[in-house]
């Protein structure tokens, strides 16, 4: 580890830098495991407290700070997982996960700027196929040490002996956690899938069947069996329970259409993938994310709660 400054010497931490270079790993691991951004920052923000808490010397012993950091970070989210699904339980209607930006739109302004600043590059979780909004949800069906073994070693690469070390188990169950989820995943994973272009080219057929009220060309859009899911969290109008088969889902994207008529349709990168932002006066009130498989919308996740539209709100 880098020699600290000491008092009065003027010069920069090199230690500092290293312990802050770790942030954007941390907030990428944390959102991974709590599906919540705003959760995923406050578990970063108590590891760090935690870590300034010790006395230097204390500080100074510890080889790897990001090694510490990482287990830490991931104990307080194993933590929080566990009172995770009490709280759920009280949740108004359906749990979704907090849905993510591109970087470049992560205020909802080109360039990631909000109110004058550029927003923090260190804050901006690296999108790809570990957060699509789908991997998130089978997530939820996980115990938390599954959920965390899974993470840790197959998304980010840590060897079963220091996933064991962070989870209080042996390395062989961690292996058996981390197998089980998978199948898990496995089970949930599309038959065929649909390339991005092809997803991006469903989703923007989608949208113009949608402004046309074409009931028509949507249930030619959806699966039979397709699913739509809304998460309002109680504090805004949303279906309590999931709307089943594409029909349905089909007639009542016809008729939201004719009852918000003043309803802007974008189409953006939700958690990775082609999704829609619906906005009213230029206010982001529903980011839509989509499951494709088969050339065919699987399922669509309508999320209202505007406390996991932060990223998404335009000032």
């Amino acid at each position: 580890m880098s020699t600290r400054s000491g008092p009065g010497h003027g010069g920069p931490d090199p230690a500092l830098d290293i312990v802050i270079s770790e942030r954007r790993q941390l907030i990428n691991l944390a959102y991974r495991l709590l599906g919540s951004l705003a959760e995923a920052e406050d578990a970063v923000q108590e590891a760090y407290a935690r870590w300034y808490a010790m006395p230097a010397d204390q500080r100074d012993a510890i080889a790897s700070p990001g090694a510490w950091l990482t287990t830490v970070t991931s104990r307080i989210c194993l933590d929080l997982l566990g009172s995770a699904r009490a709280r759920r339980e009280r949740y108004v209607g359906e749990w979704i996960p907090e849905p993510l930006p591109e970087p470049a739109e992560w205020t909802g302004r080109p360039g990631g700027v909000t109110a004058g600043r550029a927003a923090d590059p260190a804050d901006r979780v690296t999108l790809d196929e570990s957060v699509s909004m789908a991997f998130l949800v089978v997530l939820e069906s996980m115990t938390p040490a599954e959920r965390v073994a899974l993470i840790l070693h197959d998304v980010f690469g840590y060897p079963f002996a220091e996933v064991a070390e962070i989870t209080g188990r042996t390395p062989a169950a961690c292996r058996q956690l981390a197998s089980t989820a998978r199948r898990r995943v496995r089970a949930a994973q599309p038959p065929a899938a649909t390339s991005a272009a092809g997803q991006a080219r469903l989703v923007a057929a989608f949208r113009k069947a949608w402004e046309a009220k074409d009931i028509a060309a949507l249930i030619g859009l959806l699966d039979p069996g397709a699913t739509m899911t809304a998460d309002g969290g109680g504090l805004v109008p949303a279906a309590l329970h999931p709307i089943e088969g594409g029909e349905q889902i089909a007639r009542l994207i016809a008729d939201l259409a004719s009852r918000a008529p003043n309803l802007t349709l974008l189409e953006r990168t939700v958690n990775g993938q082609p999704g829609l932002v619906g906005q009213q006066d230029g206010a982001t009130v529903t980011v839509f994310a989509f499951d494709i498989a088969a050339d065919r919308i699987s399922h669509i996740w309508a999320i209202r709660n505007p406390d996991k539209l932060r990223p998404w709100t335009t000032s």
